[in-house]
C-alpha cells in the first residue's frame, strides 16, 4: 500500500519536474499544443456569443425591445406576409460581413449600458427617444448604402411586373439616381416617430 502511493507520488513529481522543466523538443510541441487548444476554445466561445447575440430571442430579452420595438415590427411585412419569408432583428441591424459585424457589436454595447441606467425603460422614455434613436438607425443604413436590406432585396432580381404601378415607376428612377433603400422606406417595421420630417 505504502509502495503503490510512492509510486503515485513519484509519477506525479516526474510529470510535475517535465512540466516545470521539459526538454526542448517536448516543451515546443506542448506549446504549440497548448496555444492551438486555447486559440480554438477562444475561437469557439467567442462566435458561439456572436452568433447568440444574433437570436430573436436575446434581442426580446430587454422588455424594451419586446414591449416596444417588437410589437410595431409584428404588424409589419417583415414579420408575416403572403409569400412566408421572415426577417428577424439582427437581419435588418446586424450586418453579415465579419468586420462590419464586429463594429455593430462594439456600438452596440451603448445599447446595453441605456438598457442598465433605464433610459428607456417605459413607454414615455421610449416614446420621447424613439427620433433619436431612428435617426442613428437611418443615418447608420444610409452610410452603408442599405447593407442589410440588400442582404435580401437585390435590384437585379425585382420583376417590376408584379409591383405596385407606383413602385414599378419609382424603383428603377430611384436605383439610376443610387438612392439607398432607407431613403424611401422608413416607418417600414417600425412606425415612424413623433417629430420626424421628411
Amino acid at each position: 500500500m505504502n509502495n503503490s502511493s510512492d509510486n503515485c507520488r513519484g509519477f506525479i513529481c516526474r510529470i510535475w519536474r517535465t512540466l516545470k522543466s521539459p526538454p526542448s523538443k517536448t516543451s515546443l510541441g506542448l506549446l504549440i499544443v497548448i496555444v492551438f487548444t486555447a486559440t480554438s476554445l477562444f475561437w469557439a466561445g467567442f462566435n458561439y456569443s456572436m452568433e447568440a447575440t444574433n437570436t430573436e430571442e436575446f434581442c426580446l430579452s430587454c422588455h424594451e425591445m419586446e414591449n416596444y420595438a417588437f410589437e410595431e415590427y409584428k404588424a409589419s411585412n417583415h414579420y408575416t406576409n403572403r409569400s412566408g419569408v421572415r426577417t428577424t432583428c439582427s437581419d435588418c441591424h446586424v450586418p453579415k460581413s465579419w468586420p462590419h459585424k464586429i463594429a455593430r457589436k462594439i456600438k452596440s454595447t451603448k445599447d446595453v449600458w441605456h438598457t442598465m441606467v433605464g433610459t428607456i425603460d417605459t413607454r414615455e422614455k421610449y416614446e420621447a427617444m424613439r427620433l433619436k434613436m431612428a435617426e442613428s438607425v437611418w443615418a447608420d443604413m444610409e452610410a452603408s448604402d442599405s447593407r442589410e436590406c440588400r442582404n435580401c432585396h437585390d435590384y437585379s432580381y425585382m420583376n417590376f411586373e408584379k409591383q405596385g404601378e407606383d413602385a414599378a415607376e419609382v424603383h428603377p428612377e430611384g436605383f439610376d439616381a443610387e438612392v439607398t433603400c432607407i431613403e424611401c422606406h422608413k416607418g417600414l417595421a417600425h412606425k415612424l416617430p413623433e417629430g420626424y420630417e421628411e
